[in-house]
């Protein structure tokens, strides 16, 4: 057990401190109590955490924010993909770093904490907001493992939550409106119909193309990085294989003409196709001329005293993934199939994801059990 004596500070203040030894036998003392009700109190505490095996040393408290999140993201670099890893360093430098680097971990507070994250949600999307916390929180985890602080003042602060964006699910008459307005028709058709994420369509190489079973196996993912084409494992890190209808049969085999083994399939065969511009790219440009000429046929019928026909809606290449997942389901895939298509880690985070497509298999259901109970009373 440890002591609690009374000294004097040199203004001539009473005050107390405690003497105890750590659980590795060295003797340490704090002091600064006003009262020694205080102290007797803190002492109990140390004496508490060294009998349950949580003890924290002050001293190690002391560790800055900055120390810790210098060597955490060092350590991430080789379990996280270069773009993912990229977007927590841009967190770490622009929100994290200069709110928090020079704090040490002991002295962070919980209120700290979610006036910061409030603060930030005035200002910024959710997702950056999440992506800074997480930081954070991360790095305090750190400090919780490595016994510098008793628990971590981050976790349960109130977040903002991430509101989802409508996804956009284009028929089968738009898909091929799209892909022969498109500069790369046989690429925007091979997107919305094998539901391949724009990374692994173009890191596909001829070798991964079986044309007897028309299928592809994804190996590969090429994501931009800054500027950089970083070129690893599919998002999930596990390869699948991936079939294409049979209509797509000749357009796979021209994109394989003239190549190698080891050539992409996609583009010249040697560098891998970058994602168009957003605004201006090729994929930009062929949605806006589609547009375009539906807002003049509209205006057109209108004038004629007809109907308003629809505008071709706003879509980018990774809507063509979630087309994809619409027309299999509305075919008649179930879940299971839709997930293998897909490369999602299980069932339920397609279910999260593509939960409204499967309301009508859900009333198909329902009707079915209508008419067995009918049929059982007959």
């Amino acid at each position: 057990m440890g002591s609690v004596y009374a000294y004097v500070t040199k203004s001539g203040k009473k005050r107390y401190r405690i003497i105890y030894r750590r659980p590795d036998n060295k003797q340490t003392q704090e002091r600064g109590f006003t009262r020694r009700r205080d102290a007797e109190l803190r002492l109990a505490d140390v004496e508490t955490r060294k009998a349950k095996g949580d003890y924290v040393n002050p001293t190690d408290a002391k560790a800055t924010i900055s120390s810790l999140g210098t060597t955490w993201l060092e350590g991430r670099k080789t379990v996280m993909k270069p773009s993912s890893h990229r977007s927590i360093d841009s967190a770490w430098r622009v929100h994290v770093q200069p709110k928090w680097g020079a704090r040490t971990v002991g002295s962070i507070r919980h209120s700290e904490a979610q006036e910061w994250v409030s603060s930030m949600a005035e200002k910024a999307s959710a997702t950056t907001v999440l992506r800074a916390y997480g930081v954070l929180a991360a790095i305090l985890d750190v400090a919780v493992r490595d016994r510098r602080v008793a628990r971590n003042v981050a976790r349960d602060v109130i977040l903002p939550r991430k509101s989802g964006k409508e996804k956009v699910y284009l028929a089968h008459k738009m898909v091929s409106r799209l892909a022969d307005e498109s500069r790369h028709r046989d690429l925007v058709l091979f997107l919305a119909y094998t539901g391949l994420r724009w990374g692994e369509a173009t890191g596909l190489r001829v070798k991964h193309v079986d044309v007897q079973r028309r299928r592809v196996n994804v190996q590969e993912n090429a994501v931009l990085v800054g500027t950089v084409i970083e070129v690893g494992s599919p998002k999930t890190h596990e390869t699948r294989s991936v079939p294409y209808p049979a209509f797509l049969a000749s357009a796979v085999e021209a994109a394989m003409k003239g190549k190698r083994a080891n050539d992409l399939l996609w583009g010249d065969g040697q560098h891998h196709m970058r994602l168009p511009n957003s605004r201006d790219g090729w994929f930009a440009a062929a949605v806006r001329r589609l547009q375009e000429a539906d807002t003049q046929a509209s205006i057109e019928a209108v004038a004629r005293g007809e109907e308003q026909g629809d505008i071709f809606p706003r879509v980018t290449p990774h809507d063509l993934r979630h087309t994809a997942a619409s027309l299999a389901i509305s075919s008649g895939a179930n879940v299971k199939a839709v997930q293998r298509m897909l490369g999602h880690a299980s069932a339920a985070m397609t279910l999260d994801v593509y939960g409204d497509l499967f309301d009508d298999d859900l009333n198909n259901v329902a009707d079915a059990l209508d008419r067995a109970w009918h049929a059982s009373r007959a």
